[in-house]
């Protein structure tokens, strides 16, 4: 029996961006939706620099709801051995890959960008607006990058 495989979403604070992937990702996988990855992915989510327990925003539960995604969930801080326990560590920015590589030096655990097009904007503080657009954006790249790093095709 082959081990479960691990995706970990890493933001700042992990209340706003790596909910919102977490999410969007767990019913992606769980729909069938991504070509070539299995429905037993876990997905889970993680701050560089997150204080644990703070609740998820608002605005990202109510993005994810609009997407029919119930979501509960509280900050958790990035540790070295979360990275070392994942097959694949998405980050939002630039900054958080390079953090996130920072904190489990020499790892063999694969740290990217989630958008290798650019980084994703953090919405804090802004309108449901800006938090729709970026849990769309995120919606809009998960299936393509989960499959080219990840499908057992």
């Amino acid at each position: 029996m082959r081990p479960m495989r691990t995706v970990l979403f890493i933001c700042t604070g992990n209340t706003c961006r790596s909910p919102l992937a977490e999410g969007i990702a767990r019913e992606m996988i769980g729909a069938g939706r991504v070509e070539g990855i299995e429905s037993d992915l876990f997905v889970a989510s993680a701050g560089v620099h997150a204080e644990d327990g703070v609740p998820t925003s608002p605005e990202s539960i109510d993005a994810l709801e609009r997407r029919g995604i119930e979501f509960h969930g509280t900050s958790t801080g990035l540790t070295r051995e979360m990275v070392d326990a994942a097959d694949l560590v998405l980050g939002m920015t630039r900054s958080h890959v390079e953090v996130a590589r920072a904190i489990a030096p020499g790892t063999s655990t694969p740290i990217e960008r989630l958008d290798p097009a650019g980084d994703i904007d953090d919405p804090f503080g802004q309108s449901q607006t800006v938090y729709d657009r970026v849990a769309s954006r995120i919606e809009t790249v998960i299936p393509d990058r989960l499959h080219s790093l990840l499908a057992t095709t």
